[in-house]
């Protein structure tokens, strides 16, 4: 009897043991990332709302469109979402389109609209590119001008905008703080990353211009050159060996350091899927594919307005707001 006891109670104290050693401390969660204000901060006053900015970039007379938000008080510092324009379409419709500039208004946030270059508006995507220049010296610029916070410095862009944004990203992964491609994320050849950059994209299954299965769509090609004389086929553009958007996706999960297994897949709307990649927190990377859509800003009623030319629009969903809240989701770390 007395060893029955024993027994019993030894194998009490080694479930209790037992459990004791299976229970996790509590998770501290880091503590967020310190604002970090640019030299704007220390500047003369900029007025609030959108002001026309032109400067000199590589020789060339080039500007912007700085869009600053009525809460904004020159001594806080507020982030700041660049918008890049798609190919031919120009600053000033992209801004009609997009409608950042008065989503930023709401939300606190600096807007930042530049123009391409040429006739036939444009983005020259390559590493080093006079764009690639302009960039850089205009973001400068912005800093010294206007308080941010540059740990909350984050671009997107659309279609040819969108391919440079996946340019900028390997470019300036030490000051961009994450990114939001539409409808033309791609790789970019020998990108390194000097830290993981979060990514959202969004994608149209049916889009005509850039096809989610890889290469151009006809309607691509039928665009003007960027000189405005001929088409892009005529000049010999091809798309050929764009890969498509989940391999590019794939690629751009790999370089955030996330696992190589495949996206888990959701349902956002009957029409959309968000693939979500299994990343590190803070490296995040998701895709929402829509679902028989165009080459369209998902939300936006100028892109359903001209379906005749881009296909159709989700309005299931908001780019500007899923953006938005993954933006404020990944600040640069300190």
């Amino acid at each position: 009897m007395k060893r029955a006891a024993l027994l019993l109670l030894v194998a009490v104290l080694a479930a209790c043991s037992s459990d004791a050693g299976s229970t996790p401390p509590p998770a501290t969660a880091p503590p967020p990332p310190a604002v970090k204000a640019s030299a704007g901060c220390h500047a003369a006053p900029v007025a609030t709302g959108e002001t026309k900015v032109t400067v000199t970039s590589s020789g060339a007379e080039r500007y912007y469109y700085l869009r600053i938000p009525p809460s904004y008080d020159g001594t806080t510092p507020v982030p700041v979402v660049f918008d890049l324009h798609g190919y031919s379409e120009g600053a000033e419709i992209h801004k009609t389109a997009t409608q950042l500039g008065p989503f930023g208004d709401a939300h606190g946030f600096v807007t930042v609209t530049p123009q391409g270059q040429g006739p036939v508006a444009h983005w020259d995507t390559f590493a080093g590119s006079a764009d690639a220049v302009f960039f850089t010296e205009m973001l400068d610029k912005v800093e010294a001008s206007v308080c941010l916070d540059q740990r909350r410095l984050f671009v997107t862009g659309y279609s040819d905008g969108a391919i440079f944004t996946s340019s900028l990203t390997c470019a300036l992964s030490d000051r961009i703080a994450a990114v939001a491609p539409v409808d033309g994320v791609t790789t970019v050849p020998d990108c390194a990353l000097t830290r993981p950059v979060p990514m959202i994209a969004f994608h149209g299954t049916a889009d005509p211009f850039i096809s989610y299965n890889g290469g151009f769509g006809q309607k691509a090609l039928d665009l003007p050159a960027p000189g405005g004389s001929g088409t892009l086929g005529e000049a010999g553009v091809t798309g050929a060996g764009l890969p498509s958007i989940p391999d590019t996706m794939a690629n751009w999960a790999r370089l955030d350091g996330c696992a190589a297994t495949p996206p888990v897949e959701s349902a956002v709307a009957a029409d959309v899927t968000l693939l979500r990649y299994d990343c590190p927190p803070g490296h995040e990377v998701e895709l929402y594919r829509v679902d028989g859509g165009g080459h369209s800003w998902p939300g936006s009623q100028f892109s359903a307005a001209i379906a005749s030319i881009v296909g159709p629009t989700t309005m299931s969903i908001s780019a500007n707001e899923l953006m938005w809240a993954f933006f404020q989701a990944h600040p640069m770390p300190n």
